[in-house]
């Protein structure tokens, strides 16, 4: 494993069952995620997301294949110390009070009493819940607990942290809290391995995105080469027929009719007039033309398809 690479994933297969009923969780990944990245792992519904992720982090062992985390197995202990973890699905001990819950986590990564009570204040204050630190969890709402989960996966200082739908059960506030403590981790030098179905806020905070579906990474990409040059055109009018869309072909790809208004994704900027009068001409009563370019939601449906939601 080369020392720039916080995760490996070489040929990780994962299978559940055997014979005729055997189900194919995660097919043939592999992946690399340089140290001090932050990375989008995108996918539908089903797509062997958190399966992969288990297995990066040792707690599922695969069929096949191998995995490194900072260039250690991952489920060797001193990997693990390095690593945090925030789930999407967690049961935390809810009859313990905030502070008592960090201090349990980190009896339990062997961190010297003294550095635990410095640590959290800091990061109670950091997760904007330092006037709950003496309240029990039962008593906390999602968001606060996505919070507090947050801050658990941060207690140790890890140089990896991986992140399940970090921002799932926050309000416009609490997510822009979590962006920009993903902000203050890359400028640590921290790793962040970030799985969201908020395609907006992958968008801002990823510097590069991975896109799986069936087990399998379909491309990965630096987002700012994604959306290099890729421009879509949003066209609402009335007469478009199956022999005029096939011509659109001419100017753009990933052709689609949704009511009365035509999408695709243009070639050339400059070919938007050109499109306009064949349209025109064509017979096509054209209402408006919008040209934008591509966000990550449309970039996920050319790469993924549309079979299955994130």
């Amino acid at each position: 494993m080369r020392e720039n690479l916080a995760i490996q994933a070489v040929g990780l297969r994962k299978v559940y069952g055997e014979g005729s009923g055997a189900k194919v969780a995660v097919a043939d990944l592999h992946l690399e995620v340089q140290r001090g990245e932050v990375f989008g792992f995108l996918g539908p519904n089903g797509s062997g997301k958190t399966t992969a992720i288990k297995m990066l982090l040792g707690l599922t062992h695969p069929t096949s294949g191998e995995a490194n985390l900072l260039g250690l197995k991952p489920h060797l202990a001193l990997s693990r110390k390095k690593v945090g973890f925030l789930p999407e699905h967690f049961r935390f001990h809810d009859w313990l009070t905030a502070g008592e819950f960090l201090a349990l986590h980190g009896r339990l990564y062997g961190m010297p009493q003294d550095v635990s009570r410095q640590r959290i204040p800091e990061l109670l204050e950091l997760v904007g819940l330092a006037a709950h630190a003496n309240k029990m969890l039962r008593t906390f709402s999602k968001g606060m607990l996505q919070r507090i989960g947050l801050a658990q996966a941060l207690l140790n200082q890890p140089e990896v942290v991986f992140l399940d739908e970090p921002t799932s059960g926050l309000d416009p506030v609490g997510r822009r809290l979590v962006r920009d403590i993903i902000r203050q981790l890359r400028q640590a030098g921290t790793t962040v391995f970030l799985n969201s179905h908020l395609l907006s806020e992958v968008e801002i905070t990823c510097d590069r995105v991975a896109f799986i579906k069936n087990g399998v990474v379909l491309q990965t990409s630096p987002l700012k080469q994604l959306f290099d040059g890729e421009l879509s055109a949003q066209v609402r009018g009335r007469g478009f027929t199956p022999a005029i869309l096939e011509e659109l072909k001419n100017w753009g790809d990933n052709i689609r009719l949704e009511g009365e208004t035509v999408y695709l994704s243009l070639r050339r900027e400059d070919d938007l007039p050109l499109l306009n009068r064949y349209l025109v001409y064509a017979g096509v009563e054209v209402y408006t033309v919008q040209l934008q370019k591509s966000s990550l939601e449309e970039l996920f449906i050319q790469i993924v398809g549309t079979d299955g939601g994130l």
